[in-house]
C-alpha cells in the first residue's frame, strides 16, 4: 500500500544519512600528511571533532586593526561595573583582545587597579576619548591615551575610540567635531576608530581621510534599543574598506549575531554585559554570538524567497504519495 511504502522508504532515508553523516565525520577527523584530513583517524570524540573544525576556521579569520591581529571580534568596555574583580572576570569569560577604557576615569591608583586587574600582554587596550565635546579636547585625551598604552607595556600600541559627543540628552556624536578629531589624529600616527551615527556618507569621509576603522552606533549609546538603521547599516558594511565596528544600544546578544550576520567585523559592548545581572556570563554568551554570527556571514545564509520552497524533493516518491 502507499502508505507503507512511504514508511519504509523513509525509514531506509534515515539509515543512509545517519551513513553518510558518519562517513563525513571520521573524513573530517583523520589526519593527513598535513593535518587536512583523509589519512590516519583519529580518536577524538564528536564535541572535540566539531572544535577542531571550528578553530581551524577560525585561524584564518583573523580582525586586522592597526597593524595588529585578533581572533576574537568582540571588543568590552570596562566602565559600570560593581567592581573590578566583576569586571576583570567579564574580560575574561568573553576572550575579547581589545578592551575600552575611558582615559579620563584614569587617574592615580586607578591605574594601578586597571594594570593589575587584566593581563595585557594578552590583551590590548583602546583608550577612547569619553566626555570630549571638542576636537581640540578629543585630541588631547588621545595623545594621554596613547602614553597610558605605554605605560602598560603596549609601545606599538596606537589605537584610539575618537569620541566627540556635544549632545547632552541622546549621547548622539557630533559629526563636524569628529572628522576634525580624526583627521589630526591620524596626521599624528594614531589608529582612530572614530564611534560616529550610522550615516554612510559619513562612514566613507572618515575611511577617506585615513581612520582605521569606523565605528557605527547601533542606537543611542546605552539604551537597549538594539540595531535601529539597519538599513544603514548594511549600506555602511557593504561599501566599507575598513572594518566596521557596530558601537552601542545593543542589549542582548542576538543583536551582536545579527550586526555580524549583516557584514560588520565586529561589535564592542559594555551596558549590556555591564548592566546584566550577571555580567562573567553575558559575557559569554556574547563572545559565542559573535562567533555565530560571523560564521553566518562567512556560510552565507540562503537567498530569500517571495514563495514557500519545499524541503524536502517530492520527485521519485511512491506513487499515490502526498505531502
Amino acid at each position: 500500500r502507499p502508505a507503507k511504502m512511504a514508511r519504509l522508504f523513509a525509514r531506509l532515508l534515515v539509515v543512509v544519512l545517519g551513513l553518510v553523516v558518519r562517513s563525513s565525520v571520521a573524513l573530517v577527523c583523520c589526519e593527513g600528511p598535513h593535518g587536512r584530513g583523509l589519512g590516519r583517524c583519529s580518536s577524538l570524540r564528536p564535541m572535540e571533532e566539531h572544535s577542531y573544525v571550528a578553530r581551524a576556521v577560525e585561524e584564518e579569520d583573523l580582525l586586522s586593526l592597526g597593524g595588529q591581529s585578533f581572533r576574537s571580534r568582540l571588543m568590552l568596555g570596562t566602565g559600570k561595573y560593581a567592581s573590578v574583580e566583576e569586571m576583570a572576570a567579564s574580560v575574561r569569560t568573553s576572550e575579547a583582545e581589545i578592551v575600552t577604557v575611558a582615559v579620563r576615569r584614569i587617574e592615580g591608583s586607578s591605574t594601578t587597579m586597571l594594570a593589575d586587574a587584566i593581563d595585557w600582554d594578552r590583551v590590548s587596550l583602546l583608550p577612547n576619548t569619553a566626555g570630549c565635546t571638542t576636537a581640540e579636547d578629543a585630541v588631547r585625551v588621545a595623545r594621554l591615551g596613547r602614553a597610558l598604552s605605554k605605560s602598560l607595556g603596549q609601545d606599538d600600541n596606537h589605537l584610539v575610540k575618537l569620541e566627540v559627543i556635544t549632545d547632552g540628552t541622546y549621547l548622539l556624536p557630533d559629526p563636524v567635531g569628529t572628522l576634525v578629531a580624526a583627521k589630526r589624529l591620524v596626521d599624528e600616527g594614531f589608529a582612530v576608530l572614530p564611534y560616529c551615527s550610522p550615516d554612510p556618507l559619513l562612514c566613507r569621509h572618515l575611511e577617506d581621510i585615513g581612520c582605521a576603522a569606523v565605528m557605527p552606533l547601533g542606537s543611542p549609546i546605552g539604551s537597549g534599543q538594539g540595531i535601529d538603521a539597519v538599513a544603514c547599516l548594511q549600506i555602511i558594511c557593504d561599501q566599507s574598506s575598513v572594518p566596521v565596528v557596530v558601537d552601542a544600544g545593543l542589549r542582548t546578544p542576538s543583536e551582536a549575531a545579527r550586526a555580524l550576520e549583516l557584514g560588520a567585523d565586529a561589535v564592542l559592548a559594555n551596558s549590556a554585559v555591564a548592566r546584566s545581572n550577571d555580567p562573567p556570563r553575558m559575557a559569554e554568551a556574547f563572545k559565542l554570538a559573535v562567533r555565530a554570527g560571523r560564521l553566518a556571514y562567512n556560510a552565507r545564509p540562503m537567498p530569500k524567497s517571495d514563495k514557500a520552497v519545499a524541503s524536502s524533493p517530492l520527485t521519485g516518491l511512491p506513487q499515490g504519495y502526498s505531502s
